[in-house]
């Protein structure tokens, strides 16, 4: 299902438009706002596209850092080349699939309403290159360390997947040791892939 069809119901009803829908009150962090336009333009459906398009690009952004990480020869403006192209190319092929998908579940193209909810949850996975890819810009300029910009944007991204954990769980009725759970895993995952990239540079 895509995001454009972010209002069906199990029987493929549209109980509500957008504008009958609760609206999700403003404020919090960036990234708290963008996720409550999107829930008030889209509903709980394009808010989940939206999340996991942003766990795709952090994830593909987080295994490139630790690749180049691995590399015996860093290399500041092919890291920095590297981080964009990659993160910029998961998200075209996610709006791509997306694109396609409302064409094969709606029989149309997306058109109004439909292309603010995708060219929103495309920025979302854009939106996690920003920090890492400002801070191999800040080495590339010598600014600071390219070791050290390296290891701080794998931080960022582990923090930006805890991030997206609390805002997955913020909304749901689950009792408060499940949302934990689910946020634990969420970071222990980001630590996995962390992990798994170590120990392919010790083999």
């Amino acid at each position: 299902m895509t995001p454009a069809s972010a209002d069906e119901t199990a029987d493929g009803a549209r109980p509500k438009d957008a504008h009958d829908r609760p609206a999700a009150p403003e404020g919090g962090s960036s990234m708290q706002r963008r996720y409550d336009r999107l829930f008030n333009t889209g509903g709980s459906r394009a808010v989940g596209a939206y999340l996991r398009e942003r766990i795709y690009a952090t994830f593909t952004g987080l295994a490139i850092i630790l690749v180049i990480a691995g590399s015996d020869h860093e290399d500041a403006d092919h890291a920095l080349l590297a981080l964009l192209f990659g993160v910029i190319g998961i998200t075209i092929a996610g709006l791509v699939s997306d694109v396609v998908s409302h064409l094969a579940v709606e029989g149309e193209f997306p058109h109004g309403r439909d292309w603010i909810v995708l060219t929103r949850v495309a920025g979302g996975g854009l939106s996690t290159v920003a920090v890492p890819g400002g801070l191999l810009f800040l080495g590339w300029l010598e600014i600071i360390d390219l070791s050290t910009a390296i290891s701080a944007a794998a931080i960022v991204y582990v923090v930006t997947l805890a991030l997206i954990g609390w805002l997955a769980v913020r909304r749901s009725h689950a009792r408060w040791w499940e949302r934990v759970l689910a946020l634990g895993i969420l970071i222990g995952l980001g630590l996995l892939v962390i992990a798994l990239q170590t120990l392919a540079k010790l083999v």
